[in-house]
This record gives C-alpha cells, sequence and structure tokens, in this order.
C-alpha cells in the first residue's frame, strides 16, 4: 500500500518531468536534457518515463529531434494520474507501520496521518498539469 506520507523518489520524479514537459507541451525533449534540469541519472529518468509512456501519458521519439512530450491537454491531466501511473492506486492508510499496532483507544498520531493523506489525495486530484507550467519557466 502507498500512502500520501511515502511518496517515491520515483513518484516525485515523474510529477516534476511533467510539470517541465507542461511548460512547452508541444516540444519533444530530449532524455539527456530532462535529467540535466532536474539533476538525476538519465538512466533513472528514463525508467520512469518508460512507465509514463505506457500509461499513456507520454509519447517518446528516438534518434535526432526525439524525446518526450504530453500526450494529452495538460490542464486534463490530474497530478493523482501521474502518481497513480508510477505507484498504482492511491490507497491511503492510517498507520506509517502498515497496520494497527496501537492497542489503546487511539493512535499515537491521533488522526494526524489520516488528515494528512486526506489532504494530499485532495491536492493530487484537484492539481492539474497545466497549474504547473510555470514552474520551469512556462
Amino acid at each position: 500500500m502507498t500512502s500520501a506520507l511515502k511518496i517515491s523518489e520515483a513518484t516525485s520524479l515523474a510529477i516534476h518531468a511533467m510539470a517541465l514537459l507542461s511548460a512547452e507541451p508541444e516540444r519533444r525533449h530530449p532524455a539527456r536534457e530532462l535529467a540535466e534540469i532536474l539533476c538525476v541519472s538519465e538512466a533513472h529518468l528514463a525508467k520512469v518515463m518508460q512507465r509514463l509512456t505506457k500509461q499513456g501519458l507520454v509519447d517518446s521519439v528516438r534518434g535526432p529531434g526525439g524525446g518526450f512530450r504530453v500526450i494529452a491537454d495538460v490542464d486534463d491531466i490530474t497530478l493523482l494520474e501521474i502518481f497513480e501511473a508510477i505507484e498504482g492506486p492511491f490507497k491511503p492508510g492510517n498507520c506509517l507501520l502498515g497496520g494497527v499496532l496501537c492497542r489503546g483507544k487511539k493512535c499515537v498520531f491521533g488522526e494526524l496521518i489520516k488528515t494528512v493523506n486526506e489532504k494530499v489525495l485532495a491536492y493530487l486530484s484537484e492539481t492539474r498539469l497545466g497549474e504547473l507550467a510555470d514552474v520551469y519557466g512556462g
């Protein structure tokens, strides 16, 4: 189970890469260029981009003039779609340890975990990729 409090590096990279692509959605962005801007290895980025391609969020072309670009309208793509393309379905949990361990009447974190997960889910669901285009100068 992936919860909001456990956003992986790959998911963070996917969201940043998609924000970068949304700044110039018509242009193809070479993997090397994306990796340089995002300060990550090209190999790691390629794996993430492959998942986004498989889920139909981006397409890719090899060779000179090739690269990645967003397929759909950036105003139609939510951050939740990007998250789920990498992690699978968002399933907010109520425990950081994966199961209820507290034996008392309440969790040691109270409602904090549930509340944070709900807020993160709302943010991912409500935020459109197009809203992030200016993060990378779009």
